[in-house]
């Protein structure tokens, strides 16, 4: 067996065995999301996938990084500290209703000037964006049957170093159920499929979180 199955308690150990620990700020903003918007509360990232992202941006040194889908911006928090001096991320989002949390979040961990948020749609955003190379890293977690669109519109701007985070690949297992046939599940398992197949790309799909998969161009 190449894996192990996750319970409570052995995520318990791997988030208690994480170094620095619980984020007081992540762990408020979690907070007061359930407090606000208790139904779309488990739309978060846990600080398991926040503290992956925030190595992903350390390591790649992503100056220019960019996020599909921000919500009360927990990733967007991880990221942003993760970011060297003079680096940014620009946030698209459908709506603003969240974004005072999120702010208020972003400015006690005092990463709020390097954030920008967009409202509106994020394929007319992403389509705005530079034709050149120059985003260094994208975390897409908004819309799941926009997906595709949001792919096709990145790949092209990635730098040379470039890379991809796609978040919910694994959608808490439904996509290996095909009796669950709503819109998001087939557009996950149909965008799974599609980057599997593709020879343009190098991807490589983890279960972190929800599921998480890597993409750079070859």
């Amino acid at each position: 067996m190449r894996y192990i199955q996750m319970n409570d308690e052995l995520y318990d150990y791997v988030t208690s065995h994480s170094n620095p620990g619980d984020d007081p700020v992540a762990t408020r903003l979690a907070e007061l999301t359930r407090e606000r918007f208790a139904d779309q509360a488990g739309m978060n990232i846990g600080q398991d996938q926040g503290r992956f992202l925030a190595t992903l941006v350390a390591i790649s040194g992503a100056q220019n990084v960019v996020e599909v889908g921000t919500f009360t911006g927990m990733s967007a928090l991880w990221m942003a500290r993760a970011l060297p001096d003079g680096g940014r991320l620009t946030c698209f989002d459908i709506t603003d209703r969240y974004l005072d949390t999120a702010r208020s979040a972003w400015t006690e961990a005092g990463v709020l000037d390097r954030i920008e948020v967009e409202i509106g749609p994020a394929a007319n955003g992403l389509a705005a964006l530079p034709d050149e190379p120059h985003v260094d890293l994208a975390f897409i977690d908004a819309d799941k049957t926009g997906y595709q669109t949001y792919l096709d519109l990145l790949l092209p701007r990635l730098s040379d170093r470039g890379l991809i985070v796609v978040d919910n690949v694994l959608w808490s297992g439904a996509v290996v159920d095909e009796q669950v046939q709503d819109a998001n599940t087939v557009a996950l398992r149909e965008f799974n499929d599609g980057v599997a197949a593709r020879d343009d790309v190098q991807a490589v799909m983890l279960p972190v979180g929800d599921g998480v998969t890597l993409i750079r161009r070859r």
